[in-house]
Parts: structure tokens; sequence; C-alpha cells
């Protein structure tokens, strides 16, 4: 894991901003979050008034270590214990029963309390320091992009947050996979920076990924990691010919141009080439997104990677970005 980036000064400070049921904006290696002390009822109810969050959304519990997870859940089954055990600190939460000391405020009225260690060291850091659990939704506001890096939140939430503690870009750029370990088999609720491929490989069987749940979790509205721009989904093949056409008609079009593409369409508002590397695709996507934003587009035309891996999660932040507004 990498060093430490932010000083012990700015790390207590936030520390005893979080003790005081303030809103510091955090590192993590998915994306920042907008933490807030996970006990105190009021505090988490400010996160959802600074997002314009939906207080039904449930938020994720951010703890620092996997030894802590008794402490935050009714129960710990085996296979949460060998998921933890296999993936804390990194990008996967864990849905279970929640314990007492998780107010429905943070669990968006449910029984059940998503948690995870993150693997970003300043959040460890300041979890340590802080001594308790941090929720940490996106910190942007809600269905818009997720921010990757602090600059972002200064950006979009300005002074509703209390302080940003600056860890530099986040190193995995999606958000983290939601898995469901209430009940005998583990499902995925949402596909994020720990593949379905990887879970397989340490429960030694098939984890399924439906394409809804009854389990309310964070992602699963039907517009969501949105630009202000259209996001339009078509086939890589007609990437270039739709984007081309959008532009004629009077758009100004930015285009997520796939590797197989060849140059791109000739006369475009902005065109961002895909990476080859779904890892550098992933931790890129959200600073592309905001990029066409920046540069005055109001149409970007892209197409879903394979859905292995991380295109997984990738072709399920499109989706979201697309919403029910996409029509390819």
């Amino acid at each position: 894991m990498a060093p430490v980036t932010a000083s012990t000064y700015d790390i207590d400070k936030a520390a005893g901003l979080l003790r005081a049921g303030r809103l510091v904006a955090l590192p993590t290696e998915t994306v920042y979050g907008l933490g807030a002390n996970a006990e105190d009822a009021a505090a988490v109810t400010r996160v959802f008034q600074a997002k314009g969050r939906p207080p039904s959304h449930p938020l994720i519990v951010h703890i620092g270590g996997a030894e802590l997870l008794g402490e935050w859940v009714e129960e710990v089954p085996a296979t949460a214990r060998l998921l933890a055990e296999h993936f804390w600190p990194g990008p996967l939460t864990l849905v279970l029963r929640r314990a007492p000391r998780v107010p429905l405020e943070a669990t968006g009225g449910l029984e059940t309390v998503a948690v995870r260690v993150p693997g970003h060291p300043v959040a460890l850091a300041l979890l340590a320091a802080f001594g308790g659990g941090v929720v940490a939704p996106s910190a942007n506001r809600f269905g818009s992009v997720s921010p990757t890096t602090a600059e972002h939140v200064r950006a979009e939430l300005g002074d509703v947050v209390d302080f940003v503690l600056d860890g530099g870009p986040c190193g995995v750029g999606v958000e983290s996979t939601i898995v469901d370990v209430t009940g005998d088999t583990p499902s995925v609720l949402r596909p994020g920076g720990v593949t379905r491929e990887d879970l397989e490989a340490v429960l030694g069987r098939p984890v399924a990924v439906p394409s809804t749940s009854h389990v309310r979790v964070p992602g699963q509205h039907p517009s969501h990691y949105a630009p202000r721009a259209r996001v339009v989904l078509v086939e890589p093949e007609k990437v270039v010919v739709e984007a081309e056409l959008a532009q004629e008609q009077g758009h100004k079009v930015g285009v997520l141009l796939p590797p197989s593409s060849g140059d791109g369409p000739a006369a475009v508002h902005a065109v961002v080439p895909v990476p080859g590397s779904m890892a550098d695709y992933a931790r890129s996507l959200y600073g592309f997104l905001r990029e066409f934003d920046q540069r005055g587009c109001d149409l970007v035309v892209a197409s879903l990677p394979p859905e292995e891996g991380l295109g997984l999660a990738i072709a399920n932040r499109l989706r979201r970005a697309a919403g029910p507004r996409d029509s390819g």
C-alpha cells in the first residue's frame, strides 16, 4: 500500500471535525467520500442534505479493520469472514444485519448495513485517529459523477463540506463491489473494484449478479454517475458514425473512443481515447466524464466494454450514467 500522503496535522484535524459532527471529504482507493461519524444520526442526516440524497438510500460504513466487523453487524457468517480476510482493506462492501450501534439514518431505515475497510492509507490513518466508523458516500451531488480527486470535491461541493482531506488521485476510480451476504448465497448488488471472477475464485462457486435486488444499496438509482451531458450508448462499431451524425445535427459531441475505432470521428467537439487496460479505464472513467462537461459537450457517445473483470463495473457505471434517457 502507498505511504500516507496527508500530514498528521490534517488527519488529526479531520478526526476532530468528525467527532464534532462535521463533514469531512476523505480519499479512498475508489472515490472520494463525504464522511461523517457513523454513530451520530444528526451528522449522518447532514450528509444526505449536503448531497441532496434521498434518505431512503443507505450509506456505507467505513471501518478501520476486518477485526472490527463484529462490532458493527449482528453476526459475521463464515462467507463474510472469508471475503473480508481476502479483500480487506480494499474495494469490497459487505451487506449484513446491522448491530444496534448503527443508526437507522445510516441504513436508509433498513435492518441491514453495508460495511467496508477502505484500501487507502490516508483513509485508514483517519479511521485510526478518529477511533470509530465513518459513513462516506461519494463526495458529490446525488446522481452526478463521482469525484476521484480533492479538486473534484472542492469544485462540486464547495463550502458544503467542512474539510477536504487530500490523499491524491484515487487508484481504483470506480466504487466498491457490494456483496449481499445476509443469506446462504452471496450475490453482487453493485459491480465494482473487486471483480466477480475474484469473488468466485475465493468462494469456489459461481456468484450471481442480479439486474435488480430487493436490498437497497448505493448506486441503484436509474440515473446515476451522470455528467451534465446526455450519455448515449451504442455498439462499438457505431460510435464514430453516431457521433458524426449527432454533431451534424447541432450537438456538441464528446466521444469515448474504443481502442478498435482507429482515429475516430473527424469533426466532433471532444474525443477521449479509451485505454486498452480495463484498470486504467476504470481509474479514468469519471475524470473523462467530467472532462466532457468542462469542454461544453451536451452529448457523449460511448460503447460498453466487454462485461468481464472490471469491464462489468465500467459497463454498470455507463448504463447508470445514460440512465432512462438512453435509447441506444
